[in-house]
């Protein structure tokens, strides 16, 4: 058997999708970018968590697009279990 040796992950990031994950890589990304001293590792890093940011900003952006609140309320909205 050949051993496997452990890969590293393209996007050192992980993906945000809820608000509290959003919030905490917030935190991190605003502390993270108050340091003057970064490696080059730490950059990169806060580079990821900056378009995962971007990422789930344009997703929560789409989201609002498809359910505008502010519109007057139309009837019951289909389910997806109404196909």
């Amino acid at each position: 058997m050949t051993k496997r040796g452990r890969t590293r992950a393209k996007d050192p990031a992980r993906p945000i999708r809820t608000k509290r994950d959003h919030e905490g890589a917030a935190a991190v990304a605003k502390t993270m970018s108050g340091q003057a001293d970064r490696d080059s590792a730490a950059e990169l890093r806060l580079q990821s968590l900056l378009r995962k940011l971007d990422e789930f900003d344009e997703s929560e952006d789409h989201a609002r697009a498809d359910f505008p609140e502010d519109q007057e309320y139309l009837g019951p909205r289909r389910r997806w279990s109404d196909d």
